[in-house]
């Protein structure tokens, strides 16, 4: 009776051991047919799609190449190293702003005009204000139709935002501080003994002080570099400060002022 006991116990577990691999093998099939969706679908059921994989680029994507500095470029044209450490803190150091930009040299008379790229469009001679002086007078804006005395026609030093517009008659300017009739011009018809061509025409740059205050360059220059570059829109002018004392003695004992 044991024996009989143990071969029916014995068989029993064998068919319970049948039973449990035909439901995990049941069950695994489930799992690799929910895994893997069948390559024939079955009567009314949808076609599955295979998960698309993302196309590989053409070419890998090259690093950046190092960034080049911007460096200001006056193209050759002679200049102070005042004008150009001036220019330098314009652009190089984006004091402009992205704008155009000039700079005024009152020690050499000259003006420069600059992309903004910080290229140099163009320089010329400049007559400046008949009176040495980095400030302006107050009230100085109100005394063009009256006249502004002698000592008071100086071009003032400093950095100002410009913008274009007409004068009182009309024509347009670079205005570079309205309230005080500060701007960039043309040269205008004026009296015979002022000599404004001669003076511009000079290779010295002591004589070309004789405007009421404004810069003045040759229209030729005005129509051709100054209009196309700050003639449409916001830009930057640097006025460059007296030339100090010390360089002023040294001009007048050789007999330059």
């Amino acid at each position: 009776m044991k024996l009989i006991g143990s071969l029916g116990q014995s068989l029993h577990n064998k068919q319970a051991w049948a039973a449990m691999a035909t439901v995990i093998a049941v069950s695994l099939g489930a799992s690799i047919a929910r895994a893997e969706p069948a390559l024939q679908p079955q009567r009314g059921q949808p076609t599955l799609q295979p998960a698309l994989q993302p196309a590989l680029p053409a070419a890998l994507p090259q690093p950046p190449s190092p960034l080049v500095p911007a460096v200001v470029d006056f193209r050759g044209e002679p200049a102070s190293s005042e004008a150009r450490t001036t220019a330098q803190f314009a652009f190089e150091y984006a004091d402009a702003k992205g704008r155009p930009f000039a700079v005024v040299d009152k020690k050499d008379a000259k003006l420069f005009v600059f992309s903004a790229e910080g290229r140099l469009v163009g320089a010329a001679p400049a007559l400046l204000g008949l009176a040495r002086g980095d400030t302006v007078a107050a009230g100085v804006g109100q005394m063009v139709a009256t006249g502004i005395p002698p000592a008071l026609r100086t071009t003032p030093s400093g950095r100002y935002d410009s913008q274009p517009g007409p004068n009182l008659k009309g024509e347009t300017v670079i205005w570079v501080d309205y309230d005080a009739a500060f701007a960039i011009h043309r040269l205008r018809p004026s009296p015979a003994h002022e000599r404004r061509v001669e003076r511009l025409a000079s290779p010295s740059p002591d004589d070309n002080r004789i405007s009421l205050g404004c810069v003045v360059v040759a229209g030729e220059f005005f129509d051709r570099v100054v209009a196309p570059v700050l003639g449409h829109g916001p830009g930057v002018v640097y006025v460059l400060p007296e030339p100090a004392p010390a360089a002023m003695a040294q001009n007048m004992a050789g007999g330059r002022l």
